[in-house]
């Protein structure tokens, strides 16, 4: 007898931070996505097209990540890996939609970036 394996379907990734509304924001601009659900702690965005939506959340105690890590500071838990068309043209957008970009560049045809809360995020084209 086979037992039966519950559905799974990852929904949503929630990134914690100080201010929701503004990090979704910060996203909405970089991403294009819709906002689909709002709470004063806690932003939906969903690409228009679907998928795995994208989620905020404040948490009063938030601290960012120290990227490269390093021993004894606040580790990133996750990252997103961010596929685009223009590596340069993606960067400019970013950085103009509130990014900044990490002194630290590992690959070259990867690019490293801060959203305004600190997270960690990498452009690529393949």
């Amino acid at each position: 007898m086979v037992a039966r394996k519950p559905r799974f379907e990852l929904a949503t990734v929630v990134l914690d931070c100080a201010d929701a509304p503004a990090l979704a924001e910060f996203y909405r601009r970089l991403l294009g996505w819709e906002v689909k659900a709002s709470e004063p702690d806690w932003v939906l965005l969903r690409c228009p097209d679907g998928g795995t939506g994208l989620s905020f959340q404040s948490e009063p105690g938030y601290q960012a990540p120290v990227w490269p890590e390093r021993p004894e500071e606040q580790q990133k838990m996750l990252h997103l890996d961010i596929r685009v068309d223009d590596l340069a043209e993606a960067e400019a957008h970013a950085v103009a939609a509130g990014a900044s970009l990490a002194t630290f560049q590992p690959q070259d045809d990867v690019r490293v970036l801060f959203d305004p809360a600190g997270h960690p995020f990498c452009l690529f084209l393949h």
